[in-house]
């Protein structure tokens, strides 16, 4: 089967997780749902792409909540041999000066196009490894900073080396992320020049040459955030792939800061939205990084209902999601008609998963994402009273869901007050939290909701995604303006803005949120249907025709893979 992949150059897409589908637990969240779209675009457009992760034999975590609202984490294990294939080559990396050997697993996605793009699974699960080096492709971001150099020298080096052993011609590699910047030391041991040919002071490596096979998109606005390890560490666990001096020109002095590495090996860099990028440049200073603004797949997260609506009235929308510029011809009565079925359909899972029981005749607003300080789940919350009184006023209901990483103890207690919050408005707020968030009830929250709400502290959140798949399903986000909503909304058009864009008022964001919920939204919701359905046609035919994964496929082959 792999065969029909080597025929032709490919583009290497590196990323740690990567989100294929619900059922095989490769992905913690945005990355890898990220990374998903992109094969699933690159498929539908027949772009030559092969994505290489980790197997994640023991996945992220399969999430429990109990009646006191704390996180429980379970094993999330798959095998597979049941969805993929195995591949017959082996090669070897060192880790603390044995070899490890690495195989891979392939799994195909399939394009909505007749398409389809590999995806290579490594893994280090054999017979041939020592037990601990047996579960280094077990655990998504598990175990402390040593298992997680060993995961990334297996992720960058041993990827390389794999596409090679595979018969895979790799014209260009592009890192998602900088979890597989290693990949680069990779590439200058195999462009070194020979030591004969090296005079003193001149350079060993042809890095130019390395610079121009890679491409390195960058999500974490945070410094503190990017992979780092002591260089001590380093040289224990995978000894000297290049030698020092140039390691450490090119990776920091201090530390090697796997950002910084994949900086310096790329000839392009690009941020995942307008305003990530330009605090990117201010992070890195003398560093050219452009914008691709993410986006997601149009035929994944839109719903049934509407993708036969779109399919009706707008033919070739999946392809060509920039169609949906026309949606204004689509009746009103039938943009609402498919938003009660995506409606019912989220109410019906709700009461499955949490035996709550919700009215379709009110306004849900939906908030699901990863369970962490800077997202501010709580921060709807954050006056009681406030929001019992507006909801008295304009009854609404709120649904939630989300996982904190297991060693993020303050978003774990986020969770605890989350639930804690629906205790004390019970009776006066009707509320779900859904457990086990993924791509299922990402699909279901995101079509299903009325309001879609985002809460970033600014300016901390990379680019955001959900609030695109809501897009699709003429969902308006109500949002602080940072991520892609700096660049997607239009006020009152495809949605709202909490506050402004200044850093300066974050402060004010509650009451920022509070008043424009009690002011603009409800009553909107509350009054003339076509108003509303007015705005949900502005986030289709404004905000879905533009933040798809096509167009920014497109972009990525045309300013980056084709140069």
């Amino acid at each position: 089967m792999l065969e029909q992949f080597t025929r032709e150059p490919r583009i290497a897409y590196f990323s740690m997780e990567i989100a294929i589908r619900n059922e095989i637990p490769t992905s913690s969240g945005g990355l890898g749902v990220l990374a998903g779209d992109t094969v699933r675009s690159s498929a539908d457009l027949d772009l030559p792409i092969v994505a290489v992760s980790l197997v994640s034999r023991a996945g992220y975590f399969r999430q429990e909540i109990d009646a006191q609202g704390r996180q429980i984490e379970h094993r999330d294990t798959w095998d597979p041999a049941q969805t993929a294939q195995p591949l017959g080559a082996k090669v070897a990396v060192r880790i603390e000066e044995r070899d490890v050997w690495v195989r891979g697993w392939l799994a195909v996605l399939d394009g909505e196009m007749n398409g389809h793009a590999p995806i290579i699974l490594l893994d280090t699960d054999l017979d041939e490894n020592r037990a601990e080096d047996r579960e280094l492709t077990h655990y998504l971001y598990g175990g402390d900073h040593v298992y997680r150099l060993k995961q990334e020298i297996v992720l960058g080096i041993g990827g390389v080396r794999l596409l090679r052993a595979l018969g895979l011609h790799v014209q260009h590699y592009h890192m998602n992320e900088g979890h597989s910047a290693l990949l680069g030391l990779e590439l200058l041991r195999r462009y070194a020049y020979p030591p004969e040919d090296v005079r003193p002071g001149e350079p060993r490596y042809d890095i130019p040459r390395v610079r121009s096979f890679c491409h390195f998109t960058t999500h974490t606005p945070v410094e503190a955030a990017q992979d780092r390890f002591p260089y001590d560490t380093v040289q224990r666990i995978m000894g000297e792939m290049v030698d020092a001096d140039t390691l450490r020109a090119l990776a920091g002095k201090d530390d090697l800061n796997m950002t910084r590495l994949a900086l310096n090996l790329s000839e392009r860099v690009n941020g995942v939205a307008s305003k990530q990028a330009e605090v990117s440049r201010r992070m890195f200073p003398g560093y050219q990084v452009d914008a691709i603004t993410n986006g997601v797949h149009p035929y994944t997260w839109t719903h049934p209902a509407f993708a036969a609506l779109y399919s009706r009235h707008m033919p070739g929308w999946c392809h060509e999601p920039g169609i949906l510029v026309r949606v204004d011809q689509i009746p009103d009565d039938a943009i609402w008609e498919a938003h009660s079925r995506a409606k019912a359909d989220l109410i019906a899972r709700i009461k499955t998963l949490t035996n709550v029981t919700l009215d379709p005749a009110l306004p849900i607003l939906g908030f699901a994402r990863r369970m962490t300080a800077y997202k501010r789940p709580d921060l709807l919350f954050s006056d009681l009273n406030r929001l019992s009184d507006i909801a008295r006023r304009r009854p609404f209901q709120i649904v939630l869901a989300g996982k904190a990483h297991p060693q993020d103890e303050g978003g774990k207690q986020l969770i605890e007050r989350l639930h804690a919050h629906m205790r004390d408005l019970a009776g006066h707020i009707a509320m779900a939290y859904l457990p086990n968030y993924g791509m299922d009830i990402a699909a279901a929250m995101t079509a299903g909701s009325d309001v879609w709400l985002n809460t970033p502290l600014r300016p901390l959140e990379a680019s955001g995604t959900s609030g695109m798949k809501a897009a699709f399903n003429g969902v308006p986000s109500l949002s602080v303006l940072d991520g892609w909503w700096v660049e997607g909304c239009i006020e009152g058009v495809t949605g709202w803005a909490i506050g402004d864009s200044s850093e300066a008022s974050n402060g004010a964001d509650s009451k920022a949120l509070y008043a424009k919920l009690d002011d603009v939204v409800l009553p909107l919701l509350a009054g003339p249907r076509s108003a509303w359905i007015a705005v949900m046609k502005g986030a289709i035919g404004k905000n879905a025709a533009y933040f798809n994964s096509h167009r920014m496929m497109r972009r990525y082959a045309v300013e980056a893979y084709l140069r």
